[in-house]
This record gives structure tokens, sequence and C-alpha cells, in this order.
């Protein structure tokens, strides 16, 4: 009887996983555009599902929300999977961290530090992957020269080279991204999760 109840729960939750990774997956497709950041960077909202499922059922349901996400996307990625590789990365660092910290509190003023906190590890993340890897790579698939990104952003004064693009551009962006999904999620949360939890 045991038995039989844990794997309904584990039914249960993976339908759940799977309910959230669809709804992350559409979510990509509703982007919207920085003027600071380079054309390809839009924010978008697809981090919000894996964060409330994260928060709800746990930091490691979460990251699997954000891997199913990027698979889905593969089937029409224009990167090679370079970028899908990216977004799970760092979407799973923001979701990892910030689930982590709320685990161990599960009060407003928690999910709120914790948050934060999320977006500031995911913002490093990013700033290093794509100035070291990403980027790179990118611009490799896309024949550009590395310092002709820093050319895509005319409305952004600061940025002069490479490096000011990571400093002035690509960190903001995710730290400005990071922040209207931790808004969203904290609007959302409390309103969804009890039909998550147990």
């Amino acid at each position: 009887m045991i038995q039989r109840r844990s794997k309904s729960f584990s039914l249960d939750r993976m339908v759940k996983v799977g309910i959230l990774a669809g709804i992350s997956y559409l979510l990509m497709f509703i982007q919207l555009p920085i003027p600071i950041a380079p054309p390809f960077m839009k924010v978008d909202f697809a981090d919000v599902p894996a964060l409330i499922g994260g928060f709800a059922m746990g930091p490691w349901y979460g990251v699997l929300i954000q891997l199913i996400k990027n698979v889905l996307n593969l089937s029409k990625t224009m990167t090679g999977g370079v970028g899908e590789l990216s977004n799970f990365v760092v979407g799973s660092t923001f979701v990892l961290v910030s689930s982590l910290i709320y685990r161990n509190k599960k009060t407003r003023k928690n999910s709120i530090l914790a948050l934060i906190l999320g977006v500031i590890a995911m913002s490093a993340v990013a700033t290093l992957s794509n100035a070291f890897v990403v980027f790179p790579i990118y611009s490799k698939v896309m024949n550009i020269d590395l310092e002709a990104f820093a050319g895509m952003i005319p409305g952004n004064s600061l940025v002069k080279n490479y490096i000011t693009l990571m400093i002035f551009s690509v960190a903001p962006f995710n730290i400005i991204k990071g922040a209207i999904e931790s808004i969203v999620t904290q609007i959302l949360y409390k309103r969804i999760s009890p039909s998550l939890k147990f």
C-alpha cells in the first residue's frame, strides 16, 4: 500500500513537471528585446515555471523542468544546441540556487532573498559562460568576429569592445531578466503552489 502510494506520488510529480516544462517551453516564444543587449538576447518568462516547480517540489525538479524545456527547444535551434546548453546551465543555476535557499525556510522574506541570490548567481554564471564559451562558439557558427558583437548595440554607449560588452550589456541583461522573472514568480507562486504540493 505504501509502495503504491509512493509510486502514485512519483507519477503525480512527473506529470506536474511535464506540464510546467511544457508551459516553460511555450513561454520561450514570448520574447521582449532590451536595447542594452545584442538583438539575439531577449527577455522571456520561461524560467518562471521552473522556479515555481523548484520552490514547490524541490530544487532538482526545477532543474528537470529546465532540461525538458531545452530538449524540446532543440527541434527549432539555430545555434547547433549551443544556445540551449547555455540556457540550461544559466537557468538551472538560477533555479537551483533560489530553490535550495528557499527550501531551508519557506517564508516570503526568505523567498525574496533566495531569488535575489539566485539572480546574482545566474548573472555571474551567464556572464562568464557567455564570455568564454557561448559567444566564442556562436561567433564561429555564425562566422562573426567576437569584437563585432559590440557593434550590434548602437544604443549602449558604454559598450566599446568585447570586454565592455560583457560588463555593460550581458551582465545587466541577465540581472534585468532575472529581476523580472523573480517578480512574476513572487506574484504567481502562492496562487499556484497549493496544487503542486502534497
